[in-house]
């Protein structure tokens, strides 16, 4: 039982570390909820302060999650234990206990759960989501439906039972936090990637 709560509490303290802001005010000077969407996420992060900035902070979320479901693996040792850690890691990403259960929407440290437990799945979901990026602009659009593609291709790969279940829950997570997104993508107001500079 320690295990399992040891797992959970760190993995959800992880994904609350809010590296976009940290990383904004230490090395830029700059609090991302003061400017763009207001959100500390790598896609306002590359709108607001650029290219470095945004890949470096969508690659600390992206450990995040990678690391929150690896502790499942180390801590406890079943797939229900990665499964639930990397749930929490994301949820500590989108409802930081340091930012007043406030967050991100999840989608860099989702994908470093999926790359831990489904490698093979996670490179069809990156490849879809870039490409839909590159061909729209819509970095939430691509969010999106990469997120929805999860559980269809873990059932289309045999995952185990726990990974399909994991991507019905994190996709409805991260589609949910992209619900005012999806307003703005329907009514052909929402914004489409610029990194600063360009």
């Amino acid at each position: 039982m320690f295990g399992w709560l040891a797992a959970c509490l760190l993995s959800y303290l992880l994904g609350s570390v809010p590296t976009g802001l940290i990383l904004g005010k230490l090395l830029w000077n700059t609090d991302l909820r003061e400017h763009g969407s207001h959100n500390i996420g790598a896609t306002n992060a590359w709108r607001t302060l650029g290219k470095v900035p945004g890949t470096l902070i969508f690659l600390l979320d992206f450990l995040k999650g990678l690391v929150g479901a690896w502790l499942g693996f180390c801590l406890v040792g079943s797939p229900l234990a990665m499964v639930l850690s990397g749930i929490l890691a994301i949820v500590g990403h989108s409802a930081s206990l340091v930012l007043k259960f406030k967050g991100g929407k999840g989608v860099a440290t989702g994908l470093g759960v999926i790359a831990y437990l489904m490698p093979m799945p996670t490179i069809l979901i990156f490849c879809v989501w870039l490409a839909i990026v590159y061909l729209t602009r819509y970095v939430s659009l691509g969010s999106c439906v990469a997120a929805a593609l999860v559980p269809i291709l873990a059932w289309l790969l045999n995952e185990p039972t726990e990974f399909v279940v994991f991507g019905v829950i994190a996709a409805a997570l991260i589609i949910l936090r992209h619900r005012e997104n999806i307003k703005r993508l329907l009514n052909g107001t929402e914004s489409k990637i610029k990194a600063a500079g360009n």
